[in-house]
C-alpha cells in the first residue's frame, strides 16, 4: 500500500446519505439526504454535530489548487461521498474543512494565479514540442527507410499518421518506437491513397479488401522504387 492510500484510507469520510438516515448517538431523524459519519465498531452513524464536524464548511470540487491547499491548511478535514446509481459507486464530492484554511487558502490561490497559469501554458507548449519532436523523428525514420520518396513527402506521411485522437498507425506502441514495420505501413498506406486510384475504388461498388488486392501491384512498385537497395 502506497502513502497516499495508506493516508486516504485514514481520512475522515463524511457520506451523503441516499435514503432516511437516523443519527444513532442523539436519536435525531435526519431524513433523506443527511450528512453522516460512518463509525467503526458497530458504533453507527453519527450526524455531524455528533460527530464534531459542524464547525467546518463545505468545499465543492472543482478548483484542485483551492482544494490542495484547503486541506493542507486545515488541522482538521473530511472527504465528503455521494453514491451514483448511475455509476454503481461513490463520488468525491468536495471536501469539509475549516473556514480559516478555505480563506487563507483563496489569498494564496489569488496571490499566484498568473503564475500557476503561466505554468500550465508551459506546460502545453512543452506537450505540443514533444509532439513536434515525435513527427520529426517519424519523418527522419520515414526518409531513412523510403530515401527516394518525394522531397517533403516524409513529412506527411509523419503528419497523418501521428495526429493526435486519430487511431491512426503513427499512434502506435510500435510507430513511437520507431519500428520499421510500423513506419513501413504507415508510408504503405500513404502510397495507397496517394499514388494510386485506391479511394475512388471505395466510391464503387469494390469491397476494402478488394479495392487493396486491385492496387497492391501499384503500391509494391512505387515503394520499390522508394526503397533503397540497402534497407
Amino acid at each position: 500500500m502506497t502513502k497516499r492510500d495508506r493516508k486516504q484510507k485514514n481520512e475522515l469520510k463524511v457520506f451523503i446519505s441516499s435514503r432516511e438516515s437516523r443519527c444513532d448517538e442523539c436519536g435525531e431523524n435526519l431524513g433523506h439526504g443527511a450528512w453522516i459519519l460512518l463509525q467503526g465498531d458497530d458504533k453507527g452513524a453519527a450526524c455531524l454535530s455528533c460527530a464534531d464536524l459542524d464547525h467546518l464548511v463545505f468545499l465543492p470540487s472543482g478548483d484542485a489548487a483551492l482544494t490542495r491547499r484547503s486541506r493542507k491548511y486545515s488541522k482538521l478535514a473530511a472527504i465528503v461521498l455521494k453514491w451514483s446509481r448511475a455509476r454503481k459507486r461513490y463520488e468525491r464530492q468536495g471536501l469539509l474543512v475549516e473556514n480559516a484554511a478555505v480563506e487563507l487558502a483563496e489569498h494564496k490561490c489569488k496571490a499566484d494565479a498568473d503564475t500557476r497559469k503561466l505554468r500550465r501554458a508551459r506546460a502545453a507548449i512543452r506537450r505540443a514540442e514533444l509532439d513536434e519532436e515525435y513527427i520529426a523523428s517519424f519523418a527522419a525514420r520515414v526518409r531513412e527507410l523510403y530515401p527516394n520518396c518525394p522531397i517533403g513527402r516524409e513529412k506527411v506521411v509523419a503528419e497523418h499518421a501521428c495526429r493526435k485522437y486519430s487511431g491512426r498507425v503513427g499512434r502506435s506502441a510500435a510507430a513511437k518506437e520507431l519500428d520499421k514495420e510500423a513506419v513501413c505501413l504507415a508510408v504503405a498506406a500513404h502510397v495507397r491513397h496517394q499514388e494510386t486510384n485506391y479511394d475512388e475504388l471505395l466510391l464503387t461498388s469494390f469491397e476494402r479488401w478488394q479495392a487493396r488486392e486491385q492496387v497492391h501491384a501499384q503500391v509494391s512498385h512505387v515503394l520499390a522504387e522508394w526503397q533503397s537497395t540497402t534497407s
